[in-house]
Protein backbone atom coordinates (compact mmCIF):
# COMPACT_ATOMS: atom_id res chain seq x y z
CA UNK A 1 0.00 0.00 0.00
CA UNK A 2 1.32 3.50 -0.92
CA UNK A 3 2.32 5.68 1.79
CA UNK A 4 1.81 9.52 1.91
CA UNK A 5 4.79 9.84 4.36
CA UNK A 6 6.76 8.31 1.30
CA UNK A 7 7.85 10.50 -2.02
CA UNK A 8 6.20 9.13 -4.80
CA UNK A 9 9.45 7.44 -6.18
CA UNK A 10 10.26 5.47 -2.89
CA UNK A 11 6.93 3.79 -3.52
CA UNK A 12 7.69 3.28 -6.89
CA UNK A 13 10.63 1.72 -6.09
CA UNK A 14 9.27 -0.56 -2.99
CA UNK A 15 6.49 -1.86 -5.74
CA UNK A 16 9.16 -2.78 -8.36
CA UNK A 17 11.36 -6.03 -8.43
CA UNK A 18 14.66 -5.47 -7.53
CA UNK A 19 15.49 -7.10 -11.37
CA UNK A 20 13.63 -4.29 -12.89
CA UNK A 21 15.03 -1.70 -10.91
CA UNK A 22 18.53 -2.64 -11.38
CA UNK A 23 17.38 -1.73 -15.15
CA UNK A 24 16.72 1.89 -13.91
CA UNK A 25 18.64 4.78 -13.85
CA UNK A 26 17.20 6.07 -10.76
CA UNK A 27 14.78 3.48 -8.90
CA UNK A 28 17.67 1.53 -7.13
CA UNK A 29 19.60 4.06 -5.92
CA UNK A 30 19.44 3.91 -2.38
CA UNK A 31 19.80 -0.33 -2.21
CA UNK A 32 22.17 -2.35 -1.11
CA UNK A 33 21.66 -5.71 -2.43
CA UNK A 34 24.42 -7.69 -0.50
CA UNK A 35 22.71 -6.53 2.76
CA UNK A 36 19.42 -5.96 1.33
CA UNK A 37 18.85 -2.59 3.03
CA UNK A 38 17.67 0.79 1.75
CA UNK A 39 19.18 4.35 2.94
CA UNK A 40 17.07 6.70 2.90
CA UNK A 41 16.45 10.73 4.33
CA UNK A 42 13.92 11.31 6.89
CA UNK A 43 12.31 14.38 8.50
CA UNK A 44 11.31 13.78 11.93
CA UNK A 45 10.40 14.71 15.49
CA UNK A 46 10.67 13.49 19.01
CA UNK A 47 13.33 10.37 19.68
CA UNK A 48 14.13 7.21 16.80
CA UNK A 49 15.31 5.08 19.60
CA UNK A 50 12.42 2.66 18.75
CA UNK A 51 14.03 2.17 15.48
CA UNK A 52 17.32 1.50 16.68
CA UNK A 53 15.29 -0.90 18.98
CA UNK A 54 14.28 -2.41 15.59
CA UNK A 55 17.26 -2.73 14.10
CA UNK A 56 17.75 0.14 11.88
CA UNK A 57 20.75 2.00 11.84
CA UNK A 58 19.87 5.96 12.57
CA UNK A 59 22.54 8.44 11.87
CA UNK A 60 21.09 12.02 13.04
CA UNK A 61 22.25 14.71 11.72
CA UNK A 62 20.87 18.43 12.43
CA UNK A 63 17.41 20.42 12.17
CA UNK A 64 15.41 17.03 13.22
CA UNK A 65 16.82 15.25 9.63
CA UNK A 66 18.40 11.80 9.63
CA UNK A 67 20.02 9.34 7.51
CA UNK A 68 18.44 5.37 8.23
CA UNK A 69 19.55 2.46 6.80
CA UNK A 70 16.71 -0.08 6.95
CA UNK A 71 16.35 -3.43 6.38
CA UNK A 72 14.07 -3.71 3.15
CA UNK A 73 11.22 -5.70 4.95
CA UNK A 74 10.81 -2.77 7.49
CA UNK A 75 10.68 -0.19 5.16
CA UNK A 76 6.99 0.40 4.92
CA UNK A 77 7.13 0.52 8.49
CA UNK A 78 8.24 3.69 8.70
CA UNK A 79 4.90 5.26 8.05
CA UNK A 80 3.56 3.94 10.84
CA UNK A 81 5.71 5.87 13.47
CA UNK A 82 4.62 9.07 14.58
CA UNK A 83 8.41 10.61 14.59
CA UNK A 84 8.48 10.06 11.32
CA UNK A 85 7.24 13.22 9.05
CA UNK A 86 8.62 12.45 5.44
CA UNK A 87 10.63 9.80 3.71
CA UNK A 88 12.50 10.21 0.42
CA UNK A 89 15.00 8.19 -0.80
CA UNK A 90 18.97 9.63 -2.28
CA UNK A 91 19.34 11.35 -5.69
CA UNK A 92 22.65 10.93 -7.35
CA UNK A 93 24.39 14.30 -7.93
CA UNK A 94 26.52 15.16 -10.83
CA UNK A 95 29.37 17.51 -10.81
CA UNK A 96 29.16 20.47 -13.46
CA UNK A 97 31.66 20.37 -15.82
CA UNK A 98 31.59 20.91 -19.17
CA UNK A 99 41.77 34.29 -15.92
CA UNK A 100 38.60 35.13 -14.05
CA UNK A 101 39.95 37.26 -11.56
CA UNK A 102 39.95 40.30 -13.60
CA UNK A 103 36.26 39.79 -14.56
CA UNK A 104 35.01 39.76 -11.07
CA UNK A 105 36.37 43.18 -10.04
CA UNK A 106 39.06 41.03 -7.97
CA UNK A 107 42.57 42.46 -8.61
CA UNK A 108 45.35 40.40 -5.95
CA UNK A 109 47.88 42.57 -4.25
CA UNK A 110 45.81 46.30 -5.49
CA UNK A 111 45.32 48.02 -2.78
CA UNK A 112 41.91 47.31 -1.82
CA UNK A 113 42.82 43.55 -1.53
CA UNK A 114 46.40 43.88 0.34
CA UNK A 115 44.84 42.59 3.43
CA UNK A 116 41.61 40.48 1.96
CA UNK A 117 42.91 37.42 1.17
CA UNK A 118 40.36 35.21 3.32
CA UNK A 119 42.47 35.25 6.57
CA UNK A 120 40.83 33.70 9.19
CA UNK A 121 37.86 31.79 6.94
CA UNK A 122 37.40 28.88 6.39
CA UNK A 123 36.78 27.44 2.49
CA UNK A 124 34.89 24.60 2.58
CA UNK A 125 35.09 22.46 -0.49
CA UNK A 126 32.75 19.53 -0.88
CA UNK A 127 33.58 17.45 -3.71
CA UNK A 128 35.88 15.02 -5.63
CA UNK A 129 38.61 15.80 -3.13
CA UNK A 130 41.21 17.83 -3.26
CA UNK A 131 45.57 16.98 -4.95
CA UNK A 132 46.84 18.29 -1.12
CA UNK A 133 50.39 17.84 -2.72
CA UNK A 134 49.59 21.30 -4.74
CA UNK A 135 51.86 23.39 -3.82
CA UNK A 136 48.34 25.80 -4.41
CA UNK A 137 47.17 24.45 -1.33
CA UNK A 138 50.20 25.40 1.26
CA UNK A 139 51.36 27.95 3.34
CA UNK A 140 54.79 30.35 2.38
CA UNK A 141 56.86 27.43 5.09
CA UNK A 142 55.66 24.22 2.87
CA UNK A 143 53.26 23.57 5.30
CA UNK A 144 49.04 22.67 4.52
CA UNK A 145 46.33 25.41 4.73
CA UNK A 146 44.17 22.45 5.00
CA UNK A 147 42.97 22.14 8.54
CA UNK A 148 40.73 19.29 8.23
CA UNK A 149 40.15 16.32 4.98
CA UNK A 150 37.32 13.76 5.71
CA UNK A 151 37.48 11.33 3.05
CA UNK A 152 34.50 9.91 2.37
CA UNK A 153 35.35 6.79 0.29
CA UNK A 154 38.20 6.13 2.62
CA UNK A 155 36.05 6.91 6.30
CA UNK A 156 38.84 8.74 7.89
CA UNK A 157 39.55 12.24 8.72
CA UNK A 158 43.01 13.69 8.40
CA UNK A 159 44.35 16.83 10.14
CA UNK A 160 47.00 18.82 9.00
CA UNK A 161 49.00 17.45 11.63
CA UNK A 162 48.51 14.06 9.53
CA UNK A 163 48.79 16.08 6.10
CA UNK A 164 52.36 18.10 7.52
CA UNK A 165 53.45 14.39 7.83
CA UNK A 166 52.85 13.53 4.42
CA UNK A 167 53.97 16.32 2.76
CA UNK A 168 57.26 16.10 4.41
CA UNK A 169 57.37 12.42 3.60
CA UNK A 170 59.14 13.71 0.31
CA UNK A 171 57.52 12.91 -2.78
CA UNK A 172 53.86 12.93 -4.41
CA UNK A 173 53.88 8.77 -3.76
CA UNK A 174 55.52 8.65 -0.41
CA UNK A 175 52.95 11.42 0.90
CA UNK A 176 49.95 9.26 -0.62
CA UNK A 177 51.26 6.38 1.70
CA UNK A 178 50.61 8.62 5.05
CA UNK A 179 47.68 10.13 3.80
CA UNK A 180 45.99 8.31 0.98
CA UNK A 181 43.33 10.42 0.07
CA UNK A 182 43.76 11.22 -3.47
CA UNK A 183 41.72 13.27 -6.03
CA UNK A 184 40.88 10.82 -8.74
CA UNK A 185 38.81 13.37 -11.13
CA UNK A 186 40.77 16.50 -10.79
CA UNK A 187 37.34 17.92 -10.21
CA UNK A 188 37.75 19.43 -6.59
CA UNK A 189 41.17 20.20 -6.99
CA UNK A 190 40.08 22.72 -9.51
CA UNK A 191 37.39 24.39 -7.72
CA UNK A 192 39.40 24.19 -4.89
CA UNK A 193 41.70 26.01 -7.01
CA UNK A 194 39.77 29.16 -7.89
CA UNK A 195 37.77 29.48 -4.60
CA UNK A 196 41.36 29.41 -2.35
CA UNK A 197 44.52 28.42 -4.64
CA UNK A 198 47.39 30.76 -3.64
CA UNK A 199 48.77 30.03 -7.54
CA UNK A 200 51.43 27.89 -6.41
CA UNK A 201 54.71 28.13 -8.25
CA UNK A 202 52.96 30.31 -11.10
CA UNK A 203 52.48 33.54 -8.67
CA UNK A 204 49.51 36.00 -8.79
CA UNK A 205 48.39 34.83 -12.42
CA UNK A 206 46.30 31.64 -11.13
CA UNK A 207 45.84 32.55 -7.74
CA UNK A 208 42.63 31.75 -6.37
CA UNK A 209 40.27 34.34 -4.62
CA UNK A 210 40.26 34.05 -0.89
CA UNK A 211 44.08 32.73 -0.85
CA UNK A 212 45.02 32.95 2.49
CA UNK A 213 42.24 31.07 3.50
CA UNK A 214 42.11 27.68 5.40
CA UNK A 215 40.54 24.89 3.79
CA UNK A 216 38.06 22.23 4.99
CA UNK A 217 37.82 19.43 2.64
CA UNK A 218 35.21 16.93 2.18
CA UNK A 219 35.65 13.79 -0.31
CA UNK A 220 32.27 12.78 -1.57
CA UNK A 221 31.84 8.67 -0.99
CA UNK A 222 30.72 7.28 -3.77
CA UNK A 223 28.32 3.42 -2.58
CA UNK A 224 29.89 1.37 -5.60
CA UNK A 225 33.05 2.09 -7.41
CA UNK A 226 32.64 4.38 -10.43
CA UNK A 227 29.76 5.64 -9.22
CA UNK A 228 28.22 8.73 -8.83
CA UNK A 229 28.05 10.64 -5.10
CA UNK A 230 24.39 10.29 -3.74
CA UNK A 231 21.82 13.34 -2.00
CA UNK A 232 22.98 11.41 1.47
CA UNK A 233 26.59 11.87 1.30
CA UNK A 234 26.05 15.79 0.56
CA UNK A 235 23.88 15.98 3.66
CA UNK A 236 26.43 13.83 5.71
CA UNK A 237 29.25 16.44 5.10
CA UNK A 238 27.47 19.80 5.34
CA UNK A 239 26.28 18.75 8.51
CA UNK A 240 30.21 17.60 9.20
CA UNK A 241 31.46 21.65 7.56
CA UNK A 242 29.00 23.53 9.76
CA UNK A 243 29.85 21.52 13.23
CA UNK A 244 33.74 22.10 12.36
CA UNK A 245 32.91 26.17 11.80
CA UNK A 246 31.23 26.36 15.07
CA UNK A 247 33.77 24.14 16.58
CA UNK A 248 36.83 26.45 15.24
CA UNK A 249 34.65 29.25 15.95
CA UNK A 250 35.32 30.46 12.61
CA UNK A 251 32.81 32.03 9.63
CA UNK A 252 32.62 29.55 6.38
CA UNK A 253 31.81 29.51 2.69
CA UNK A 254 30.68 26.35 1.55
CA UNK A 255 31.09 25.53 -2.06
CA UNK A 256 28.81 22.68 -4.03
CA UNK A 257 29.33 22.62 -7.59
CA UNK A 258 27.11 20.01 -8.71
CA UNK A 259 23.60 18.70 -8.75
CA UNK A 260 20.77 17.13 -10.29
CA UNK A 261 17.32 17.59 -11.90
CA UNK A 262 14.80 15.44 -10.35
CA UNK A 263 12.39 17.44 -8.29
CA UNK A 264 9.57 19.94 -9.03
CA UNK A 265 12.30 22.63 -8.99
CA UNK A 266 10.35 24.87 -5.92
CA UNK A 267 12.49 24.22 -2.97
CA UNK A 268 10.60 22.04 -1.71
CA UNK A 269 13.06 18.77 -1.32
CA UNK A 270 14.27 17.47 1.78
CA UNK A 271 17.68 18.20 0.65
CA UNK A 272 16.46 21.94 -0.15
CA UNK A 273 14.97 22.24 3.15
CA UNK A 274 17.86 20.61 4.97
CA UNK A 275 20.38 22.72 3.20
CA UNK A 276 18.18 25.88 4.10
CA UNK A 277 18.36 24.63 7.95
CA UNK A 278 21.66 24.38 7.72
CA UNK A 279 22.45 27.48 6.42
CA UNK A 280 21.19 28.92 9.49
CA UNK A 281 23.92 27.17 11.65
CA UNK A 282 27.10 29.30 12.80
CA UNK A 283 28.01 31.91 10.10
CA UNK A 284 28.12 30.48 6.66
CA UNK A 285 27.50 31.32 3.13
CA UNK A 286 26.44 27.96 0.75
CA UNK A 287 27.24 29.19 -2.62
CA UNK A 288 25.82 26.24 -5.34
CA UNK A 289 25.90 26.01 -9.24
CA UNK A 290 23.03 26.00 -11.00
CA UNK A 291 24.51 23.21 -13.25
CA UNK A 292 25.16 22.70 -16.85
CA UNK A 293 21.32 21.72 -18.24
CA UNK A 294 20.12 25.13 -19.95
CA UNK A 295 20.98 23.63 -23.23
CA UNK A 296 21.04 20.50 -22.70
CA UNK A 297 17.54 19.89 -24.05
CA UNK A 298 16.38 18.70 -20.83
CA UNK A 299 13.10 20.23 -19.98
CA UNK A 300 9.86 21.91 -21.91
CA UNK A 301 7.59 23.47 -19.95
CA UNK A 302 4.85 25.84 -20.23
CA UNK A 303 0.91 26.35 -19.61
CA UNK A 304 -1.77 24.76 -21.51
CA UNK A 305 -3.74 28.33 -21.01
CA UNK A 306 -0.58 29.41 -23.37
CA UNK A 307 -0.56 26.72 -26.17
CA UNK A 308 -2.91 27.57 -29.36
CA UNK A 309 -5.39 24.57 -29.16
CA UNK A 310 -7.19 25.92 -32.38
CA UNK A 311 -10.61 27.14 -30.55
CA UNK A 312 -10.55 25.08 -27.28
CA UNK A 313 -10.81 27.08 -24.21
CA UNK A 314 -10.78 24.69 -20.95
CA UNK A 315 -13.72 26.20 -18.62
CA UNK A 316 -15.31 22.75 -17.45
CA UNK A 317 -14.25 18.74 -17.19
CA UNK A 318 -14.71 17.97 -20.71
CA UNK A 319 -15.45 14.11 -22.16
CA UNK A 320 -13.04 11.95 -22.37
CA UNK A 321 -13.81 9.42 -24.88
CA UNK A 322 -12.36 11.51 -27.60
CA UNK A 323 -9.10 12.49 -25.96
CA UNK A 324 -6.97 11.25 -28.87
CA UNK A 325 -8.00 14.91 -31.12
CA UNK A 326 -4.61 15.91 -31.20
CA UNK A 327 -6.18 19.23 -31.82
CA UNK A 328 -7.37 19.67 -28.26
CA UNK A 329 -3.41 18.21 -26.65
CA UNK A 330 -0.52 19.96 -25.96
CA UNK A 331 1.97 18.10 -27.82
CA UNK A 332 5.78 17.12 -26.29
CA UNK A 333 7.93 14.91 -28.28
CA UNK A 334 11.14 13.86 -27.11
CA UNK A 335 14.20 12.02 -28.77
CA UNK A 336 15.74 8.57 -27.50
CA UNK A 337 18.79 8.52 -29.22
CA UNK A 338 20.16 4.62 -30.15
CA UNK A 339 21.69 2.63 -27.70
CA UNK A 340 20.25 3.92 -24.66
CA UNK A 341 20.13 1.93 -22.08
CA UNK A 342 17.04 3.38 -19.34
CA UNK A 343 15.97 6.83 -18.98
CA UNK A 344 13.09 8.36 -16.78
CA UNK A 345 10.54 11.60 -17.54
CA UNK A 346 9.13 13.42 -14.76
CA UNK A 347 5.72 15.57 -15.41
CA UNK A 348 4.78 17.98 -12.64
CA UNK A 349 1.99 19.97 -12.29
CA UNK A 350 -0.63 21.77 -10.28
CA UNK A 351 -3.04 19.34 -8.22
CA UNK A 352 -5.83 21.01 -9.04
CA UNK A 353 -5.94 20.24 -12.73
CA UNK A 354 -6.52 17.32 -14.39
CA UNK A 355 -5.32 16.05 -17.43
CA UNK A 356 -5.24 12.94 -19.45
CA UNK A 357 -2.04 11.71 -20.55
CA UNK A 358 -1.10 10.21 -23.48
CA UNK A 359 2.51 8.58 -24.36
CA UNK A 360 3.10 7.73 -27.60
CA UNK A 361 6.03 5.37 -28.93
CA UNK A 362 8.10 5.87 -32.15
CA UNK A 363 5.76 3.47 -34.30
CA UNK A 364 2.23 4.74 -32.78
CA UNK A 365 1.68 2.60 -30.07
CA UNK A 366 0.15 4.31 -27.22
CA UNK A 367 -1.55 4.52 -23.74
CA UNK A 368 -3.79 6.98 -21.72
CA UNK A 369 -3.48 8.08 -18.00
CA UNK A 370 -5.85 9.69 -16.11
CA UNK A 371 -4.12 12.09 -13.58
CA UNK A 372 -6.46 11.47 -11.03
CA UNK A 373 -5.88 8.19 -10.89
CA UNK A 374 -3.22 7.75 -8.50
CA UNK A 375 -0.71 4.67 -7.67
CA UNK A 376 2.03 2.27 -10.11
CA UNK A 377 0.77 1.02 -13.47
CA UNK A 378 2.96 -0.90 -16.42
CA UNK A 379 2.94 -0.65 -19.74
CA UNK A 380 4.54 -1.67 -22.43
CA UNK A 381 5.28 -0.20 -25.95
CA UNK A 382 7.14 -2.14 -28.56
CA UNK A 383 10.39 -3.55 -26.79
CA UNK A 384 10.38 -0.44 -24.37
CA UNK A 385 8.57 -1.17 -20.51
CA UNK A 386 7.21 1.98 -19.01
CA UNK A 387 6.59 2.11 -15.08
CA UNK A 388 4.24 5.05 -14.14
CA UNK A 389 3.54 6.47 -10.95
CA UNK A 390 0.89 8.63 -10.28
CA UNK A 391 1.78 10.68 -7.29
CA UNK A 392 -0.34 12.79 -4.68
CA UNK A 393 1.03 16.21 -2.90
CA UNK A 394 3.29 15.37 -0.19
CA UNK A 395 3.72 17.11 3.12
CA UNK A 396 5.75 19.69 1.80
CA UNK A 397 4.58 20.44 -1.54
CA UNK A 398 1.38 20.90 -3.77
CA UNK A 399 2.38 19.59 -6.89
CA UNK A 400 1.93 16.39 -8.38
CA UNK A 401 4.61 14.12 -9.95
CA UNK A 402 3.30 11.70 -12.69
CA UNK A 403 6.70 9.91 -12.88
CA UNK A 404 7.83 7.87 -16.25
CA UNK A 405 10.83 5.28 -16.22
CA UNK A 406 11.63 3.55 -19.49
CA UNK A 407 13.13 0.42 -19.38
CA UNK A 408 14.03 -1.93 -22.00
CA UNK A 409 11.54 -4.96 -21.85
CA UNK A 410 12.50 -8.44 -20.72
CA UNK A 411 15.43 -9.86 -22.80
CA UNK A 412 15.63 -6.67 -24.88
CA UNK A 413 19.03 -4.57 -24.01
CA UNK A 414 18.07 -0.77 -25.15
CA UNK A 415 14.63 1.52 -25.63
CA UNK A 416 13.62 1.82 -28.28
CA UNK A 417 15.01 5.30 -30.29
CA UNK A 418 13.27 7.62 -32.47
CA UNK A 419 10.69 10.19 -31.64
CA UNK A 420 8.33 9.48 -28.37
CA UNK A 421 5.40 11.69 -28.01
CA UNK A 422 3.72 12.70 -24.42
CA UNK A 423 -0.11 14.15 -25.51
CA UNK A 424 -1.57 16.00 -22.97
CA UNK A 425 -5.44 17.20 -22.77
CA UNK A 426 -6.73 19.17 -19.98
CA UNK A 427 -9.77 17.79 -18.17
CA UNK A 428 -10.15 20.75 -15.97
CA UNK A 429 -7.61 23.32 -15.70
CA UNK A 430 -7.24 26.05 -12.82
CA UNK A 431 -3.68 27.19 -13.80
CA UNK A 432 -2.29 24.61 -16.70
CA UNK A 433 1.42 24.84 -15.61
CA UNK A 434 3.43 21.82 -16.40
CA UNK A 435 6.54 20.98 -16.86
CA UNK A 436 8.48 18.52 -18.16
CA UNK A 437 12.16 16.76 -17.04
CA UNK A 438 14.87 14.28 -18.11
CA UNK A 439 17.72 12.87 -16.28
CA UNK A 440 21.00 14.91 -16.51
CA UNK A 441 22.58 15.40 -19.48
CA UNK A 442 25.53 13.46 -17.84
CA UNK A 443 24.06 10.06 -17.56
CA UNK A 444 21.89 10.66 -21.36
CA UNK A 445 23.22 10.69 -25.15
CA UNK A 446 23.44 13.66 -26.44
CA UNK A 447 20.50 12.53 -28.58
CA UNK A 448 18.24 12.18 -25.98
CA UNK A 449 16.36 15.53 -25.46
CA UNK A 450 13.07 16.93 -26.24
CA UNK A 451 12.43 18.28 -29.71
CA UNK A 452 11.05 21.48 -28.68
CA UNK A 453 12.71 22.55 -25.37
CA UNK A 454 12.59 25.50 -22.61
CA UNK A 455 16.03 26.49 -21.34
CA UNK A 456 14.21 28.29 -18.67
CA UNK A 457 13.98 26.72 -15.10
CA UNK A 458 17.22 24.67 -15.55
CA UNK A 459 18.92 25.15 -12.15
CA UNK A 460 19.68 21.73 -11.01
CA UNK A 461 18.80 20.82 -7.79
CA UNK A 462 20.18 22.29 -4.72
CA UNK A 463 20.99 25.52 -6.59
CA UNK A 464 16.88 25.80 -5.72
CA UNK A 465 17.41 26.45 -2.57
CA UNK A 466 16.10 29.57 -1.05
CA UNK A 467 19.06 30.40 1.45
CA UNK A 468 22.17 29.59 -0.94
CA UNK A 469 23.34 31.58 -3.17
CA UNK A 470 23.31 30.41 -6.45
CA UNK A 471 25.84 31.06 -9.52
CA UNK A 472 25.50 30.46 -13.32
CA UNK A 473 28.13 30.68 -15.59
CA UNK A 474 29.27 33.66 -17.96
CA UNK A 475 31.93 34.07 -20.81
CA UNK A 476 34.43 37.19 -19.66
CA UNK A 477 35.93 37.03 -23.01
CA UNK A 478 33.02 38.02 -24.58
CA UNK A 479 30.89 39.25 -21.68
CA UNK A 480 28.24 36.99 -22.56
CA UNK A 481 25.69 34.77 -20.86
CA UNK A 482 27.14 30.47 -21.31
CA UNK A 483 23.87 29.02 -23.16
CA UNK A 484 24.93 26.35 -20.99
CA UNK A 485 24.39 27.56 -17.62
CA UNK A 486 21.34 26.84 -15.86
CA UNK A 487 18.56 29.65 -15.82
CA UNK A 488 15.75 30.64 -13.93
CA UNK A 489 12.22 30.74 -13.89
CA UNK A 490 10.03 30.10 -16.76
CA UNK A 491 6.61 31.90 -16.11
CA UNK A 492 6.59 35.56 -16.22
CA UNK A 493 4.08 36.04 -13.07
CA UNK A 494 6.43 33.92 -11.02
CA UNK A 495 9.77 36.60 -11.96
CA UNK A 496 6.94 39.82 -11.16
CA UNK A 497 6.21 38.44 -7.86
CA UNK A 498 9.79 37.04 -6.83
CA UNK A 499 11.67 40.19 -7.85
CA UNK A 500 12.21 41.49 -4.43
CA UNK A 501 12.04 37.83 -3.00
CA UNK A 502 15.11 35.43 -2.18
CA UNK A 503 13.62 33.02 -4.39
CA UNK A 504 15.26 34.99 -7.71
CA UNK A 505 17.39 32.79 -9.33
CA UNK A 506 20.44 32.36 -9.89
CA UNK A 507 21.09 34.87 -7.91
CA UNK A 508 24.60 36.69 -10.41
CA UNK A 509 26.76 34.70 -12.95
CA UNK A 510 30.62 34.30 -12.53
CA UNK A 511 33.40 33.36 -14.95
CA UNK A 512 32.77 29.99 -16.33
CA UNK A 513 34.57 29.13 -19.71
CA UNK A 514 37.75 28.77 -20.19
CA UNK A 515 39.12 29.15 -16.64
CA UNK A 516 42.43 28.31 -15.92
CA UNK A 517 42.73 26.23 -13.00
CA UNK A 518 45.28 23.65 -11.14
CA UNK A 519 45.03 20.14 -11.96
CA UNK A 520 45.66 17.52 -10.02
CA UNK A 521 49.47 16.89 -11.00
CA UNK A 522 50.59 20.57 -9.85
CA UNK A 523 49.95 22.19 -13.59
CA UNK A 524 47.01 24.49 -14.68
CA UNK A 525 44.03 23.77 -17.25
CA UNK A 526 41.29 25.70 -18.83
CA UNK A 527 37.95 24.29 -17.04
CA UNK A 528 34.34 25.31 -18.06
CA UNK A 529 30.88 24.61 -16.34
CA UNK A 530 29.06 26.52 -13.39
CA UNK A 531 30.97 23.88 -11.81
CA UNK A 532 34.27 26.26 -11.78
CA UNK A 533 31.98 29.56 -11.93
CA UNK A 534 30.61 28.99 -8.46
CA UNK A 535 34.17 28.88 -6.64
CA UNK A 536 34.31 32.25 -7.51
CA UNK A 537 31.88 33.29 -5.80
CA UNK A 538 32.57 31.37 -3.24
CA UNK A 539 35.94 33.01 -2.40
CA UNK A 540 34.65 36.71 -3.02
CA UNK A 541 31.74 35.16 0.23
CA UNK A 542 35.32 34.56 2.49
CA UNK A 543 36.52 38.19 1.59
CA UNK A 544 33.59 40.16 2.44
CA UNK A 545 33.22 37.75 5.72
CA UNK A 546 36.84 38.15 6.78
CA UNK A 547 36.23 42.09 6.14
CA UNK A 548 33.19 42.10 8.11
CA UNK A 549 33.17 39.32 10.98
CA UNK A 550 37.28 38.98 11.53
CA UNK A 551 38.17 42.64 10.61
CA UNK A 552 35.53 43.36 12.71
CA UNK A 553 33.42 46.04 10.19
CA UNK A 554 30.53 43.52 10.32
CA UNK A 555 29.88 41.08 12.71
CA UNK A 556 26.81 39.86 10.72
CA UNK A 557 28.11 39.76 7.34
CA UNK A 558 27.32 36.23 6.75
CA UNK A 559 24.49 34.35 5.38
CA UNK A 560 21.72 36.36 3.27
CA UNK A 561 23.63 39.42 4.10
CA UNK A 562 26.57 38.48 2.22
CA UNK A 563 23.95 37.70 -0.81
CA UNK A 564 22.47 40.89 -0.59
CA UNK A 565 25.94 42.46 -0.99
CA UNK A 566 26.61 40.54 -3.74
CA UNK A 567 23.45 41.21 -5.87
CA UNK A 568 23.95 44.87 -5.32
CA UNK A 569 27.53 45.06 -6.13
CA UNK A 570 26.94 42.69 -9.46
CA UNK A 571 27.97 44.45 -12.78
CA UNK A 572 25.71 44.45 -15.96
CA UNK A 573 26.28 41.86 -18.76
CA UNK A 574 25.94 42.85 -22.30
CA UNK A 575 22.56 41.90 -24.17
CA UNK A 576 20.74 41.86 -20.59
CA UNK A 577 18.88 45.21 -20.16
CA UNK A 578 16.51 44.20 -17.31
CA UNK A 579 17.66 43.11 -13.57
CA UNK A 580 17.32 40.42 -11.97
CA UNK A 581 17.19 37.75 -15.14
CA UNK A 582 16.05 34.21 -15.65
CA UNK A 583 19.41 33.74 -17.08
CA UNK A 584 22.46 35.59 -14.74
CA UNK A 585 20.41 37.15 -11.87
CA UNK A 586 21.14 40.17 -10.59
CA UNK A 587 24.34 40.18 -13.10
CA UNK A 588 28.18 39.32 -12.86
CA UNK A 589 29.97 39.00 -10.26
CA UNK A 590 32.12 42.01 -8.83
CA UNK A 591 33.91 41.56 -5.68
CA UNK A 592 35.27 45.59 -5.51
CA UNK A 593 30.95 46.15 -6.01
CA UNK A 594 30.20 43.91 -3.56
CA UNK A 595 32.11 45.51 -0.56
CA UNK A 596 30.28 47.51 1.83
CA UNK A 597 31.56 51.32 1.86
Amino acid sequence: MDSQKNENILNLALQTPEAERERSLELNVGYDGLENTWEVIVKYHGSLQRLVEWGIVVEELIAGYAILTVPESLVERLAEVEEIEYVEKPKRLFFSDLSGNTASCYAPGSQIFRELTGQGVLVAVIDSGISYYNMDFRNADGTTRIRYLWDQVLGREFDAAQINEALAAGSRVAAEGVVPSVDTSGHGTAVAGIAAGNGGGAGAAYAGVARESSLLVVRLGTPKENSFPRTTELMRALTYVVNKSVALNMPVAVNLSFGNTYGPHDGTSLLERFINNVSEIGRSVICVGSGNEGASGGHVGSSVRAERLGTYEVTQTVNMTDGNADGQNVRVEMTVGAYERGLNVQLWKEYTDRFLVTVVSPSGERFQVDTDQPGKQVYRLQQTQILLYNGEPAPYRTAQEIYFDFLPAAGESYLDEGVWTFLIRPLKVATGNYTFYLPSSSVRSADTRFVRTTPDVTLTIPSTAGNVVTVGAYDPVYESYADFSGRGYLYEEQVNSRTSDTYVKPDLVAPGVGVMAPDRYGGYSPVTGTSFATPFVTGAAALLMQWGIVMGNDPYLYGEKVKAYLRKGAKPIRGVAEYPDARVGYGALCVEGSLPG
